[in-house]
């Protein structure tokens, strides 16, 4: 099992959807299959961007740990963005974890 940290870094970045927070996995967080690895992920994330604390933005980092992970193992950065919308979950999977709008 792959062990914490799962988040090396996250940074906000101002895109043409708005403000984004890019999180950057570790590898571990790439390949953990830990049965509580989104929840302390997502502890790592809000320990490093606390603003980050909402429902929306935990639906979106849900989607990439769930999905993601599998869909584009080497994506870079997990992109994540306050504008968005809250959706169901099978929206949020619809829009490929990207609610209301184009992948920044």
């Amino acid at each position: 099992m792959n062990l914490p940290p799962y988040i090396d870094h996250v940074q906000w970045v101002q895109t043409q959807v708005g403000p984004s927070l890019q999180i950057h996995p570790t590898s571990s967080g790439r390949k953990t299959t830990s049965d509580n690895g989104a929840d302390v992920a997502w502890a790592e994330v809000l320990a490093l961007a606390p603003n980050a604390d909402t429902a929306g933005m935990r639906a979106q980092f849900d989607c990439h740990w769930t999905y993601a992970r599998i869909v584009a193992p080497d994506k870079p950065s997990w992109n994540i963005e306050p504008d968005r919308p809250v959706v169901s979950q099978q929206e949020m999977i619809n829009s490929m974890c990207n609610p209301g709008g184009p992948e920044e």
